[in-house]
C-alpha cells in the first residue's frame, strides 16, 4: 500500500489530530532516566525519524552508531567528560556525518543537527527522554569519540543523544521572546 500525503493530511493533520506544536514546545533535555530498556521496535522508529530528516541536496550523508552495551556507554563519559547522564541511559546514538559523500561541512553539520532534532522529537513522542551531546567543535571530544568507536577518516562524529524513560521532571518556562524577532530587516 503506497503512502498518500495528501490523504495524510487531509485525514490527519488539517483534523488537529497531530500535535506538532505541543512537542516542540514541551520537549525538554533528560539526563536522569529510570532503569528500563528501550525496545528494539521504539529504536528503529528512532532512527527512522532520523532518516527523514532534510538533507542538502538529499544526500542524506549520515550514519548512526546505536550504543546499548553499558560499560561502553560508560567507558563513553571518558570520552566526552560532560556527558555523566550516558552512565544512565538505556541507549546512546552518534550521529555522524560522510563527508565522502557531502563535502561542504557546513551542510554536513546542518544535516546532521536536522536528524539529530528528528531524534530528540521521536523520542519524546514515544514517552524516551533524551540529550543532545554536543561532539564537533570540541576538539578534544572529536578525537576521543573517533578513537574510541574506530570511525574511518572521512566519517564525522557530529551529536550524541542519550536515550532512556524519564527519572526526571523538567519543567519548561517561556522562551518566546518578540525582541528576538526582526522584519524584512535588522
Amino acid at each position: 500500500m503506497l503512502f498518500n500525503q495528501l490523504e495524510f493530511y487531509d485525514n490527519f493533520i488539517l483534523k488537529g489530530n497531530m500535535k506538532v506544536q505541543e512537542a516542540l514546545l514541551n520537549r525538554r533535555s533528560i539526563r536522569k532516566y529510570k532503569d528500563q530498556k528501550i525496545s528494539k521496535e521504539d529504536i528503529d522508529k528512532i532512527l527512522k525519524s532520523a532518516m527523514y530528516a532534510p538533507s542538502a541536496m538529499n544526500l542524506q550523508a549520515w550514519h548512526f552508531v546505536v550504543i546499548d552495551d553499558r560499560e561502553i556507554l560508560i567507558e563513553t563519559v571518558k570520552s566526552i567528560h560532560y556527558a555523566e547522564m550516558l552512565k544512565q541511559s538505556a541507549v546512546a546514538i552518534l550521529v555522524c556525518g560522510d563527508a565522502s559523500i557531502e563535502k561542504n561541512e557546513s551542510w554536513l553539520l546542518q544535516n546532521c543537527s536536522a536528524s539529530t532534532q528528528n531524534i530528540l522529537l521521536s523520542a519524546h513522542g514515544l514517552g524516551i527522554g533524551s540529550c543532545w551531546v554536543a561532539i564537533h567543535g570540541m576538539d578534544d571530544v572529536y578525537k576521543n569519540i573517533k578513537g574510541q568507536f574506530k570511525l574511518p577518516e572521512d566519517i564525522v562524529p557530529v551529536s550524541l543523544i542519550s536515550l532512556g524513560y524519564p527519572d526526571e521532571q523538567v519543567t519548561t518556562e517561556e522562551r518566546f521572546k518578540e525582541d528576538k524577532i526582526h522584519c524584512n530587516r535588522w
